[in-house]
Protein backbone atom coordinates (compact mmCIF):
# COMPACT_ATOMS: atom_id res chain seq x y z
CA UNK A 1 0.00 0.00 0.00
CA UNK A 2 1.24 3.59 -0.84
CA UNK A 3 -0.55 5.29 2.05
CA UNK A 4 -0.80 4.25 6.35
CA UNK A 5 -2.74 5.74 8.70
CA UNK A 6 -1.46 8.62 10.78
CA UNK A 7 -1.55 6.53 14.17
CA UNK A 8 0.85 4.08 12.51
CA UNK A 9 3.65 6.78 11.40
CA UNK A 10 7.19 5.56 13.10
CA UNK A 11 7.59 7.66 16.23
CA UNK A 12 10.86 9.35 14.12
CA UNK A 13 8.72 11.10 11.61
CA UNK A 14 8.32 14.62 12.94
CA UNK A 15 4.85 14.28 11.71
CA UNK A 16 1.27 15.74 14.03
CA UNK A 17 -0.75 12.73 14.91
CA UNK A 18 -4.09 14.47 14.20
CA UNK A 19 -4.50 15.29 10.37
CA UNK A 20 -5.77 14.03 7.35
CA UNK A 21 -6.73 9.81 7.90
CA UNK A 22 -3.31 8.68 5.89
CA UNK A 23 0.10 9.46 5.23
CA UNK A 24 2.54 8.54 2.34
CA UNK A 25 4.32 5.09 3.38
CA UNK A 26 7.57 5.21 2.75
CA UNK A 27 9.03 2.67 -0.19
CA UNK A 28 11.89 1.15 1.94
CA UNK A 29 13.14 1.13 5.25
CA UNK A 30 10.23 2.09 6.63
CA UNK A 31 11.61 2.37 10.84
CA UNK A 32 14.86 3.74 9.76
CA UNK A 33 13.78 6.17 7.28
CA UNK A 34 11.65 9.37 6.21
CA UNK A 35 9.93 9.54 2.40
CA UNK A 36 11.13 12.29 0.74
CA UNK A 37 7.70 13.56 0.37
CA UNK A 38 7.55 14.40 3.99
CA UNK A 39 10.82 15.87 4.35
CA UNK A 40 10.58 18.56 1.49
CA UNK A 41 6.41 19.26 2.17
CA UNK A 42 6.58 18.64 6.33
CA UNK A 43 9.69 19.64 7.46
CA UNK A 44 11.31 21.57 5.11
CA UNK A 45 7.94 23.41 3.76
CA UNK A 46 9.42 24.21 0.28
CA UNK A 47 6.53 22.57 -1.07
CA UNK A 48 3.04 22.63 -0.50
CA UNK A 49 1.68 19.30 -1.92
CA UNK A 50 2.57 16.48 -3.32
CA UNK A 51 1.78 17.76 -6.43
CA UNK A 52 4.95 20.21 -6.38
CA UNK A 53 7.05 17.44 -4.97
CA UNK A 54 6.37 15.43 -7.90
CA UNK A 55 7.20 18.36 -10.39
CA UNK A 56 10.62 18.80 -8.49
CA UNK A 57 11.61 15.18 -8.61
CA UNK A 58 10.55 15.14 -12.46
CA UNK A 59 12.75 18.22 -13.18
CA UNK A 60 16.14 16.49 -11.32
CA UNK A 61 15.86 18.84 -8.70
CA UNK A 62 16.17 17.24 -5.69
CA UNK A 63 19.43 15.16 -4.61
CA UNK A 64 19.71 12.42 -1.91
CA UNK A 65 23.46 11.95 -1.58
CA UNK A 66 24.67 13.41 -4.26
CA UNK A 67 22.01 11.65 -7.09
CA UNK A 68 18.53 12.55 -8.28
CA UNK A 69 15.59 10.86 -7.18
CA UNK A 70 12.44 9.12 -8.52
CA UNK A 71 10.13 8.25 -6.09
CA UNK A 72 8.52 10.87 -3.86
CA UNK A 73 8.35 7.59 -1.45
CA UNK A 74 12.18 7.04 -1.43
CA UNK A 75 13.27 6.52 2.09
CA UNK A 76 16.02 9.16 3.39
CA UNK A 77 17.91 7.55 5.63
CA UNK A 78 20.16 9.19 8.67
CA UNK A 79 23.15 10.99 7.61
CA UNK A 80 21.94 11.19 4.27
CA UNK A 81 22.41 14.10 2.31
CA UNK A 82 19.75 16.28 0.72
CA UNK A 83 20.81 19.05 -2.06
CA UNK A 84 18.00 21.43 -3.38
CA UNK A 85 19.45 22.33 -6.67
CA UNK A 86 17.70 25.73 -7.67
CA UNK A 87 18.82 27.63 -4.05
CA UNK A 88 21.93 25.51 -3.79
CA UNK A 89 21.05 24.45 -0.09
CA UNK A 90 22.18 21.48 1.53
CA UNK A 91 21.03 19.20 4.47
CA UNK A 92 22.02 16.39 6.58
CA UNK A 93 19.61 14.59 8.08
CA UNK A 94 19.95 13.58 11.78
CA UNK A 95 17.97 12.44 15.05
CA UNK A 96 17.26 15.47 17.40
CA UNK A 97 17.34 14.68 20.73
CA UNK A 98 13.44 13.64 20.73
CA UNK A 99 14.61 11.38 18.40
CA UNK A 100 12.63 13.02 15.37
CA UNK A 101 14.30 13.06 12.16
CA UNK A 102 15.38 16.81 11.32
CA UNK A 103 17.69 18.53 8.88
CA UNK A 104 20.55 20.56 9.11
CA UNK A 105 22.37 22.66 6.71
CA UNK A 106 25.37 22.25 5.53
CA UNK A 107 28.17 23.18 3.14
CA UNK A 108 28.19 21.91 -0.44
CA UNK A 109 31.73 19.97 0.15
CA UNK A 110 29.82 18.16 3.02
CA UNK A 111 26.86 17.40 1.11
CA UNK A 112 29.33 14.36 -0.47
CA UNK A 113 30.62 12.64 2.14
CA UNK A 114 28.15 10.69 4.70
CA UNK A 115 29.16 8.65 8.05
CA UNK A 116 28.00 5.17 8.27
CA UNK A 117 28.07 2.12 10.41
CA UNK A 118 29.77 -1.44 9.40
CA UNK A 119 27.60 -3.87 10.10
CA UNK A 120 28.83 -6.73 8.29
CA UNK A 121 32.57 -7.54 6.93
CA UNK A 122 33.14 -10.77 4.61
CA UNK A 123 36.36 -11.75 2.82
CA UNK A 124 35.70 -12.22 -1.04
CA UNK A 125 37.94 -14.18 -3.42
CA UNK A 126 41.15 -13.10 -3.72
CA UNK A 127 41.18 -11.55 -0.25
CA UNK A 128 38.85 -8.86 -1.21
CA UNK A 129 37.10 -7.71 1.98
CA UNK A 130 33.37 -6.38 1.55
CA UNK A 131 31.70 -3.79 4.13
CA UNK A 132 28.51 -3.68 4.57
CA UNK A 133 27.02 -0.69 5.97
CA UNK A 134 24.19 0.56 7.95
CA UNK A 135 22.72 2.23 5.55
CA UNK A 136 22.33 -0.82 2.94
CA UNK A 137 25.56 -0.03 0.49
CA UNK A 138 28.17 -2.43 0.31
CA UNK A 139 31.62 -1.55 -0.86
CA UNK A 140 35.09 -2.94 -1.56
CA UNK A 141 37.75 -1.45 -0.15
CA UNK A 142 41.60 -1.46 1.27
CA UNK A 143 40.63 0.27 4.39
CA UNK A 144 41.33 -1.51 7.71
CA UNK A 145 37.69 -1.67 9.27
CA UNK A 146 35.73 -3.96 11.76
CA UNK A 147 32.11 -4.08 12.47
CA UNK A 148 30.91 -1.91 14.75
CA UNK A 149 33.50 0.80 13.44
CA UNK A 150 31.39 3.71 11.28
CA UNK A 151 32.68 4.79 8.05
CA UNK A 152 33.35 8.24 6.32
CA UNK A 153 32.08 7.16 2.50
CA UNK A 154 32.66 9.62 -0.39
CA UNK A 155 29.86 9.78 -2.42
CA UNK A 156 30.95 11.32 -5.04
CA UNK A 157 33.99 8.65 -5.68
CA UNK A 158 31.88 6.52 -3.99
CA UNK A 159 34.97 5.05 -2.07
CA UNK A 160 35.53 4.80 1.76
CA UNK A 161 38.21 7.65 2.68
CA UNK A 162 38.25 6.35 5.99
CA UNK A 163 37.44 4.15 9.39
CA UNK A 164 36.11 5.76 12.36
CA UNK A 165 37.26 3.10 15.07
CA UNK A 166 34.94 2.19 17.91
CA UNK A 167 36.77 3.09 21.09
CA UNK A 168 37.44 5.34 24.19
CA UNK A 169 37.01 8.80 23.64
CA UNK A 170 35.64 8.24 20.15
CA UNK A 171 32.74 10.85 19.51
CA UNK A 172 29.71 8.65 18.74
CA UNK A 173 25.90 8.80 18.15
CA UNK A 174 23.01 6.94 19.36
CA UNK A 175 20.36 6.14 16.64
CA UNK A 176 18.11 3.82 18.02
CA UNK A 177 16.47 2.67 21.76
CA UNK A 178 15.44 5.40 24.98
CA UNK A 179 18.17 7.56 24.35
CA UNK A 180 17.92 8.38 20.67
CA UNK A 181 19.13 11.29 19.14
CA UNK A 182 22.12 11.89 22.03
CA UNK A 183 25.71 12.56 21.01
CA UNK A 184 28.55 12.03 23.04
CA UNK A 185 31.78 10.96 23.68
CA UNK A 186 32.87 7.02 24.77
CA UNK A 187 34.01 6.81 28.69
CA UNK A 188 33.85 3.36 28.74
CA UNK A 189 33.57 -0.22 26.35
CA UNK A 190 31.71 -2.83 28.46
CA UNK A 191 32.43 -5.53 25.67
CA UNK A 192 31.12 -8.28 27.82
CA UNK A 193 27.93 -7.09 28.46
CA UNK A 194 27.77 -5.24 24.98
CA UNK A 195 27.13 -1.54 26.28
CA UNK A 196 28.84 1.29 26.30
CA UNK A 197 28.89 4.17 28.65
CA UNK A 198 28.82 7.74 27.43
CA UNK A 199 29.57 11.26 28.73
CA UNK A 200 26.79 13.32 27.17
CA UNK A 201 26.26 17.39 28.25
CA UNK A 202 23.72 16.88 31.13
CA UNK A 203 25.85 13.91 32.60
CA UNK A 204 26.39 10.03 31.67
CA UNK A 205 24.17 7.79 29.77
CA UNK A 206 24.68 3.69 29.51
CA UNK A 207 23.50 2.24 25.79
CA UNK A 208 23.77 -0.83 23.96
CA UNK A 209 27.24 -0.93 21.61
CA UNK A 210 24.83 -1.53 18.76
CA UNK A 211 22.79 1.58 19.52
CA UNK A 212 25.89 3.79 19.14
CA UNK A 213 27.53 4.98 15.42
CA UNK A 214 31.39 6.51 16.01
CA UNK A 215 31.08 10.12 14.35
CA UNK A 216 33.96 12.71 13.29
Amino acid sequence: MAFMKRQEVPKSWPTHRKGTAYVVRANSNMNNGIPVLVLLRDILGIAQNRKEVKKAIHEKLILINAKPIVDDRNSVLLFDTLTIVPSKKNYRIVLNEKGKFSLNEIKESESLKKVAKVVNKRILKGKRIQLNLSDGRNYLSDVKCNTGDSVVVNLKDKKIEKCLELKEKANAFVFAGKHSGIEGIIEKLKLERKMAKLKIKNGEVNVLIKHLMVVE
